[in-house]
């Protein structure tokens, strides 16, 4: 039963999901925030991959990894939205979600301070695209609540999937291989969408 569930919950979130990058564009406010998060699959799959990894890690890392990550990608939308420069913020994104599906394929443990610390920094270019891209008309608390929840919901989505698997370890792997296998073709994606 929670494997059907994990299963369609991750097919309705692929199906949201746009292209590898998220745009902006969006009409303004909390519902703007909220679905931009969607509008990414790099982003969509950081996320799930912090609930992943969050689950295999255990113990506090299941709460102190999304919470590190939520506070980091505010911080990180903060920096946009002040004007501060943040440098090679799509290939941060990208190495985040290469690194991610790594730890969760290998299983890789170490101290929850260290893999907090870790998420955090990739929630700093997270939430500085997400400030960046933020419409111009909207006002920033509420699109930064809207991204902020829907975060939060990827990290729970992400956990939720991995404790449905909890039986079946290989496949909590294979879902990290995965996600490291996305980011080549996100890379090729941004290669193509570059203007000439």
């Amino acid at each position: 039963m929670r494997l059907t569930f994990s299963r369609w919950t991750l097919i309705a979130a692929a199906a949201v999901a746009g292209t590898a990058q998220a745009h902006p564009g969006h009409a303004g406010g909390a519902l703007a925030g909220l679905a931009h998060p969607f509008q990414g699959f790099d982003h969509l799959l950081a996320m799930l991959a912090v609930g992943i990894w969050a689950w295999q890690l255990g113990g506090r890392a299941r709460w102190m990894l999304p919470l590190s990550f939520v506070g980091m990608l505010a911080a990180g939308a903060a920096l946009a939205v002040a004007g501060f420069a943040l440098p090679m913020v799509e290939s941060g994104i990208l190495i985040s979600v290469l690194l991610l599906g790594a730890l969760i394929a290998a299983a890789k443990s170490m101290p929850t301070g260290v893999a907090a610390g870790m998420v955090g920094l990739f929630a700093l270019f997270h939430g500085y695209a997400h400030g960046a891209e933020m419409p111009a008309l909207a006002a920033p608390w509420q699109y930064g609540l809207g991204f902020i929840g829907a975060s939060a919901l990827l990290h729970g989505l992400g956990l939720a999937t991995a404790s449905s698997l909890r039986l079946h370890a290989g496949l909590v792997r294979i879902s990290g291989v995965a996600i490291a296998a996305s980011v080549p073709v996100s890379a090729l994606f941004l290669m193509l969408a570059r203007p000439v």
